[in-house]
């Protein structure tokens, strides 16, 4: 990216067009916004936009990685004080759809379409954010699975898309919507439909399961062993 002369005018300059893009992304999407409407707004010319950023999908980089570094430094700077797996769970699955949705499903679309949209010059800038957003959870559960409060059976890995996949999927429900809902309420839902399938099996449960097949296992035998005696005669 362009680096900009470091004064606090040029500063102030950046973040106002940042400001601006992203109103203009979140209500446009990537295609139909143009830069010369994103001067507009701010009153200046698109030489101006120019000095600053390459480009339209530059500027656009540079929004997605600021909104990641938004919710990143949120979640990090206040998990440490919350206690408890389920309910570092609950903190994080609350703070993402409450970010993502606080603007509206117009921002909501933007960063999960365009954020996922892989190209030269954001493919590695955004491999290296989704393993930054992606540490705080993947933390929660190491850490679960080490107190037992989480099950180990399972990769981490796929704990996590367990998560997350939900979680994408309340997000397009309410940008297609068009509305952002009851996002506590959601997010009480939602983690108590995870926590649920995040548990380790209950021990009582496993020994019922395992005489359960014991059972029909037996059952199998005995009637092997009765069709095999009836095709003796």
């Amino acid at each position: 990216m362009r680096r900009p002369p470091a004064s606090a005018k040029s500063e102030q300059r950046i973040r106002d067009i940042l400001r601006v893009a992203r109103l203009v992304f979140s209500e446009s999407g990537f295609q139909a916004a143009t830069t010369t409407e994103i001067a507009q707004r701010l009153g200046v010319s698109e030489a101006t936009i120019f000095t600053y950023f390459g480009g339209k999908r530059e500027l656009c980089v540079r929004v997605i990685s600021d909104w990641y570094d938004e919710i990143i430094s949120k979640v990090e700077d206040n998990l440490p004080h919350v206690h408890g797996a389920r309910a570092q769970l609950h903190y994080l699955v609350h703070t993402h759809l409450r970010h993502l949705l606080a603007e509206g499903p117009g921002l909501c679309a933007f960063i999960l379409s365009e954020g996922r949209a892989r190209n030269d010059d954001f493919g590695e800038i955004y491999a290296d954010l989704q393993r930054r957003y992606t540490a705080p959870l993947m933390r929660i559960l190491a850490q679960g699975q080490a107190d037992g409060d989480i099950r180990g059976d399972m990769p981490l890995r796929l704990l996590r898309s367990a998560v997350y996949g939900p979680m994408e999927h309340v997000l397009w429900d309410a940008m297609l919507r068009g509305a952002r809902g009851d996002i506590a309420a959601t997010a009480d839902h939602l983690v108590g439909f995870l926590w649920q399938a995040l548990q380790p099996p209950r021990r009582d449960t496993l020994a019922l399961a395992q005489f359960r097949g014991e059972v029909q296992n037996a059952l199998h035998r005995l009637q092997a062993s009765e069709n095999s005696d009836g095709g003796a005669y």
